[in-house]
């Protein structure tokens, strides 16, 4: 029982050192068909967790390195990555993912 407790706190121990540098980037274009799916979605997200997203326009040069990194290919793409800049998850498209999905990665 005891080393089982001791398992659970190092598990809970690590994820809280390594949720601290996981950066969350939303890659979307203003002025396509998705775009209020995913402002309705960025507002819900905001107002369930008082956390935000990184908002990323594929068509600026930031944007448009960030999506040559991942190999973004489709809008919406939600990007999660560690302190590193490695991406640990990815979901494209529509449906978006649920927001507990995206809180998991979100500092």
């Amino acid at each position: 029982m005891c080393v089982l407790l001791a398992a659970q706190q190092l598990a809970a121990a690590k994820h809280r050192w390594y949720a601290k540098g996981v950066k969350t980037y939303v890659i979307y274009k203003d002025a396509s068909d998705h775009a209020r799916a995913v402002i309705d979605y960025l507002r819900d997200f905001e107002r369930r967790t008082g956390k935000t997203l990184n908002i990323v326009d594929p068509e600026s040069p930031e944007g448009a390195s960030l999506c040559r990194t991942y190999d973004v290919v489709e809008y919406p793409t939600v990007v999660a990555t560690d302190n590193n800049g490695i991406m640990q998850q990815m979901w494209r498209g529509l449906p978006l993912p649920t927001i507990s999905e995206i809180s998991y990665y979100v500092e």
